[in-house]
């Protein structure tokens, strides 16, 4: 199959999730055209079948008459111009905003011609945040309605579109996946000394650093665990390695002094892909603090790893991890009973080796490639299938 996917190319879920998927479906033998205003992060990581990949700059027009260039309508243009020039048998973009309803246009442009059967996967905030504005709800429920397929990549992020948007839309929930090969514990020494010169326990947190995200928690939940060691015989040394960027990070920097733990805490910037996997190898805990989360990649990239997760009990985390199992649930604020949870999980090795490897276990039996990706080619040959038997009947 010859596929257009569009994705942002910025640090987060939807773009990780849109160039994997792109990476995956090359090594299946499909053409991959990425049509988007710059290449995906992790679009390096195609290895032997980049032959099978291409990308488009979406062009945008410079012009004093438009304060805010129109993107949507660029990116339509260039949808219609590829999916002509490479005869593209479908288009799947990811995070409805505006990306399903540019889509729907390229669509439309190309009905005199053909029919281009159009996929949207909706990935959290597109839906939860930014899609349920009311200067943008219409448009996103109208984008979603008019694709021929949506997915999500949770029950829950499925279920909160159709009570966010009311559309009786069939929506298919087709998880988020890892490379299980790419995503194993591989414990390189030199990182770990890196990261934690003193052979502190590695409390790892992976994000962007907005609002919701609740990245405060993260060092609030470390002074805590400080709090509670004081006075104790064996003190627990431990530092948080925080890995990202956004809006968020001065606050937590301030944050990190006032509570006397700034020399606990790394705050080590945006990482690409391949660093972000030799932390999650060294890490001996992930702390995802989140309000929100629609899957929770980032736990289940560390479970792969073997690392146990402690996040809060909100969204699609639940149906990744397996609270007490591989990891353990709070609510949205309790640092205290994370701060104890950390403590116990980085005291007891035994304890720390059963959650890290019933995590791997869950990942693989549930979120790996080989099971994931045939999911969309069965849906991309239903789509294609059904298009073709209504152009071909009299």
């Amino acid at each position: 199959m010859r596929i257009g996917i569009t994705c942002y190319p910025s640090y987060g879920g939807s773009g990780v999730v849109g160039a994997e998927l792109g990476i995956e479906l090359a090594k299946r033998g499909h053409e991959i055209h990425f049509i988007s205003y710059a290449p995906p992060m992790r679009l390096d990581d195609g290895g032997q079948c980049r032959e099978r990949i291409h990308f488009h700059a979406v062009d945008m027009l410079s012009y004093p008459l438009f304060e805010y260039p129109p993107y949507t309508d660029a990116l339509a243009s260039k949808l219609f111009e590829v999916a002509t020039a490479e005869q593209l048998d479908l288009i799947h973009v990811h995070y409805a905003i505006p990306h399903s309803v540019s889509a729907y246009l390229a669509r439309e442009m190309l009905k005199p011609t053909r029919y281009l059967p159009v996929v949207t996967t909706l990935h959290g905030t597109d839906i939860t945040l930014v899609g349920r504005d009311a200067s943008f709800l219409p448009i996103t429920r109208f984008g979603i309605e008019q694709s021929d397929a949506v997915t999500a990549i949770s029950n829950y992020l499925r279920d909160a579109t159709h009570e966010t948007f009311c559309t009786g839309c069939d929506i298919e929930v087709i998880y988020n996946f890892i490379d299980a090969d790419y995503y194993r514990r591989a414990p390189n020494e030199a990182v770990r000394r890196e990261l934690a010169p003193r052979g502190e326990r590695i409390i790892l947190h992976v994000s962007t650093f907005r609002p919701i995200k609740r990245i405060g928690d993260c060092i609030r939940v470390l002074a805590k665990m400080k709090e509670l060691e004081t006075g104790s015989e064996s003190q627990l040394r431990a530092r948080l390695v925080m890995c990202g960027d956004g809006p968020e990070r001065a606050e937590a920097e301030a944050l990190a002094a006032g509570l006397g733990v700034a020399d606990q805490v790394s705050f080590v910037g945006k990482q690409p892909q391949s660093r972000i996997r030799e932390y999650l190898s060294v890490a001996d805990l992930l702390l995802l603090p989140s309000q929100s989360e629609s899957f929770g990649l980032t736990a289940l990239e560390a479970m792969a790893c073997e690392v146990p997760v402690i996040a809060t009990r909100v969204g699609g985390i639940p149906e990744v991890v397996e609270d007490g199992s591989c990891g353990f649930l709070f609510e949205i604020g309790d640092v205290d009973r994370m701060a104890k949870a950390a403590l116990n999980v980085l005291r007891d090795d035994a304890e720390r080796k059963r959650l890290g490897a019933q995590g791997r276990e869950i990942a693989i039996s549930n979120f790996t490639t080989d099971k994931i990706i045939p999911q969309y080619e069965q849906l991309y040959e239903r789509l294609i299938e059904e298009w073709a038997d209504r152009h071909d009947r009299p």
